[in-house]
């Protein structure tokens, strides 16, 4: 009867790691599906935050140097504090960036500044050039598009 027991224990433990490889071969099966997932799934749509995360990013880096009031990635809204550039100390600008959709796109994002001047002691309001706002538009985008691209690996 020892003999038997033995073997019982033997072929228990035989069977438990047979059970555990084919455990761990099926998990390990559905690993590779994920490559293929991701190919099927558009990059601009793989992203944990409620717009699109190179756009987010972009948007992000290309406002690092301004301090930042307000950030909600998931309403997509980026607002800065007022900043003056040290060169001019005479005016400072406030951009709002609103990333509008998941997809990266150039309608997707929407960038207004506003722009006051000192005077008399105070700031007064003054107007942005619509080439300010555009360049910082096309700045965001081709940020996005770079970062798209080397996330593609090329």
């Amino acid at each position: 009867m020892t003999g038997t027991t033995d073997t019982g224990h033997s072929t228990g433990r035989l069977l438990a790691r047979v059970g555990l490889c084919a455990a761990l071969a099926v998990a390990l099966a559905g690993c590779g599906g994920k490559k293929e997932l991701r190919s099927q799934v558009a990059p601009s749509q793989v992203t944990t935050i409620g717009v699109n995360s190179y756009l987010w990013r972009a948007s992000l880096d290309a406002l690092s140097f301004m301090p930042l009031l307000q950030t909600d990635s998931a309403g997509g809204v980026i607002v800065s504090d007022w900043y003056v550039n040290p060169a001019n100390p005479g005016e400072r600008v406030k951009v709002t960036v609103t990333i509008l959709d998941q997809d990266l796109r150039a309608d997707a994002l929407r960038v207004a500044a506003s722009r006051e001047v000192a005077a008399g002691g105070g700031w007064a309001p003054a107007p942005v050039q619509a080439a300010t706002v555009q360049k910082l538009e096309d700045i965001i985008l081709t940020r996005a598009r770079d970062l798209r691209r080397n996330s593609l690996g090329g």
